[in-house]
């Protein structure tokens, strides 16, 4: 195995090994032990690289929403307006609910824990500020904070559905929501 002055990605290898294992076991799951396995990293960069489980967990997951907020950037950053805003939305809601089985479960896999330890609210509060950024460009913060909520329900009523509701229904539900509260763009 390579040393760490050879091996400049090795930080960035442990944090991907440790999202596929939340995503493979949860994170009872996880392990030093396990994530430097599926690194191939020796066990003791674990504690080079990291003070502890909970720094290595909260990395990883803030790798996670970088990731997911990106999702949100490419998909929401663009319309110009009202309308736009909503097609928009909807086409995000379907993109996320027919994507990666492995971002749904980090994702309540991430809410999960934030539901249990307030040290990682942090991340999901900062996700969904965010989140709402670009929404508040269309629509007024109170609509766009329901409309963030309904994305996120949205994809996984669908992402876990036998039968998924098709594209009509989702931006019927965005119509609702959004035919008070909004801003002109």
């Amino acid at each position: 195995m390579a040393t760490g002055h050879t091996d400049p990605q090795r930080r960035e290898r442990i944090l991907d090994a440790t999202l596929d294992l939340i995503a493979e076991e949860g994170v009872a799951g996880v392990s030093h032990r396990k994530i430097a396995g599926r690194a191939g990293v020796p066990l003791g960069s674990m504690t080079y690289h990291f003070s502890g489980i909970d720094e290595l967990l909260r990395e990883a997951f803030g790798r996670f929403v970088e990731h997911f907020v990106a999702v949100f950037d490419a998909r929401l950053s663009a319309p110009a307006g009202r309308e736009e805003a909503r097609e928009a939305v909807a086409d995000l809601v379907h993109v996320l609910s027919e994507g990666s089985r492995r971002d749904l479960v980090l994702t309540q896999e991430l809410y999960t824990l934030a539901a249990r330890r307030p040290e990682y609210r942090e991340l999901t509060h900062e996700w969904m500020r965010r989140s709402r950024v670009h929404l508040e460009k269309h629509f007024d913060p109170d609509t766009a904070r329901q409309l963030d909520a309904l994305i996120e329900g949205l994809t996984l009523h669908r992402a876990l559905a036998q039968e998924p509701h098709g594209r009509e229904l989702t931006l019927e539900a965005i119509s609702r929501i959004t035919e008070t509260g909004r801003r002109e763009g």
